[in-house]
């Protein structure tokens, strides 16, 4: 647009809505109106949010589908940190607005927390304190343990998780992890062995956990891990809450199978009387790990810098909704299928790929699809680190894990008007392959194939899969054990290679089915791949 002369221009007005440091602001330059506003008071933000161009927030600010409204001038809102949980991304997706985020701004922080606790409490730092603040010297009631030529057992080998393996092997010690996300090859390179949980359970003298929280990692370290842990262990959990089961935990610290736990986060937070708490052998904290100045400091910048290429219309690389360039309408309805089959793919395979494909057939291949192989990786991953995946850095993830990516297209689909497929290789040779397409002029989304076999199925929030041998009476039994079980079944397909062959039953149901009911299923049907798919939310 040509501006008029004597017109001065329009510079984009970028709203703070939260308070955020002086290098924040510095970050953001000139070119910009900064304004100011108290997020946490509604009506001042619905009125200064109308001509903005951009917002920043922290965690206080409720950005969702009223404010979007109420913006129509806004091209990207920024939350200076991890977490997205006060910002609607869906509906920011719909309005076209950029939603940005620090993703890797904590992770030295919450790793040296993770250390931190680690000392703590193989040292027993807090009670120790504790006694003297009581004006006691307990000296020979507190020996502790060295973390010398002792056994690292890194449940989780992300970003966090792999800092964390950098920074304790200068203690000398050795470094095993259990991760199936992570090739083998890839863990030696950084003088780490790759083991089974149980195995790493019972080697390990200390163990720190760095996952997600997913619906596969809710409670992995439980009653049976922690019995067979090594004698002595001391764990530490500085990554989500419900990993490990608090329960199990106390009675292992009671009983003292565990010598020692330090915890930052809980299952329910706030947390304030845990009986955790009451146990002279835990040191806790409320949930530190990215509390620093330094973390702070970097999330203000990091998303300060994204503003200035959005509003800029460049490329950005925490951008956590959209690519950053020209996408074709007919591919838009493309992408959170994609990012849907991706999630189904990881979950169905339970490992790391050696490869993937992302293949995309039929009218749609006339157009740049690369968007979609962006979206399959983001979903290929985002149940498997600790971090938000992007369209960018999901490429990168797929590098850092040994995985080799290729995007295939072609215009034939002699089944459908457009198919998505996301192909993929195991370390084993296993193949699993997961298709959908978008039916009808509402563009609904169905689930078509799964591992070769054919299949009609809404990919809805809760979905199941059960691979057995075809006989009579399977498809009863399952709906038998789902009604005992009160889940109900919103859709079912079964589908088989031949009469009497393999045989797949896939279902769409209203509720996630909990564990113990996957395993009477197994049981009961004798089934060789059981798969409960929970996608009602990332990590």
């Amino acid at each position: 647009m040509t501006v008029p002369p004597g017109v001065a221009a329009r510079r984009p007005v970028v709203l703070l809505a939260e308070e955020l440091s002086p290098a924040t602001v510095a970050a953001l330059g000139p070119d910009f109106e900064i304004r100011q506003c108290d997020g946490s008071d509604r009506a001042a933000l619905l009125a200064a949010v109308a001509d903005a161009d951009a917002i920043l927030v922290r965690s206080a600010t409720q950005v969702d589908a009223e404010v979007l409204a109420a913006a129509p001038r806004l091209r990207v809102v920024a939350r200076a940190g991890v977490g997205l949980d006060n910002v609607d991304v869906r509906s920011a997706t719909q309005h076209g607005v950029m939603v940005v985020n620090a993703p890797t701004s904590n992770i030295v922080s919450a790793a040296e927390l993770a250390i931190g606790l680690l000392l703590a409490a193989a040292r027993h730092i807090s009670p120790a304190h504790a006694t003297l603040r009581h004006g006691e010297w307990k000296r020979s009631q507190f020996t502790g343990t060295e973390l010398l030529d002792k056994t690292l057992g890194i449940v989780g080998l992300g970003r966090i998780g792999v800092l964390v393996a950098q920074r304790l092997a200068a203690f000398g010690m050795e470094i095993i992890a259990y991760d199936p996300y992570v090739q083998a090859g890839r863990a030696a390179q950084m003088g780490v062995r790759m083991v089974g949980l149980d195995e790493l359970m019972a080697d390990s003298d200390f163990l720190t956990v760095h996952l997600p929280k997913t619906a596969e990692t809710t409670g992995l370290i439980g009653a049976e891990q922690l019995a067979v842990a090594k004698p002595g262990l001391v764990l530490v959990n500085a990554a989500r809450g419900g990993i490990v089961d608090e329960h199990a935990l106390y009675d292992a610290l009671k009983d003292g199978r565990i010598t020692a736990a330090g915890l930052d986060v809980y299952a329910t937070e706030p947390c304030t009387d845990s009986p955790l708490f009451e146990l002279d052998n835990v040191v806790a904290t409320p949930h530190l790990g990215a509390s620093t100045v330094e973390a702070q400091e970097k999330a203000g910048i990091a998303v300060a810098r994204s503003v200035v290429l959005a509003l800029a219309g460049e490329l950005v690389p925490d951008a956590v909704n959209v690519q950053g360039g020209v996408i074709a309408e007919d591919v838009r309805p493309g992408i959170p299928l994609a990012e849907k089959l991706g999630r189904i793919f990881t979950a169905l395979a339970g490992e790391v790929a050696q490869s993937i494909d992302v293949e995309v057939r039929g009218e749609i291949t006339a157009y740049d699809v690369t968007v979609l192989e962006l979206a399959a990786l983001k979903g290929v991953f985002t149940d498997v680190v600790e971090h938000d995946v992007s369209y960018v850095n999901a490429p990168l993830l797929a590098a850092e894990r040994g995985t080799e990516v290729r995007l295939v297209t072609d215009p034939e689909s002699p089944d459908h008007r457009n198919l998505i497929t996301i192909r993929g290789t195991l370390p084993d040779g296993v193949q699993v392959s997961v298709s959908g397409t978008l039916v009808g002029i509402g563009q609904k989304e169905r689930l078509v194939e799964v591992n070769g076999f054919v299949v009609d199925l809404e990919p809805t929030e809760h979905l199941a899969f059960f691979l057995y041998q075809d006989r009579p009476g399977m498809v009863g039994t399952v709906g038998q054990i789902l009604g005992a079980a009160e889940v109900n079944i919103a859709g079912m397909q079964v589908s088989r290679d031949e009469r009497g062959g393999q045989a797949l039953v896939a279902m769409s149901v209203d509720s996630e089915v909990p564990v113990d009911v996957l395993e009477k299923i197994q049981s009961a049907m004798s089934a060789t791949s059981v798969r409960g798919i929970d996608l009602t939310a990332g990590p």
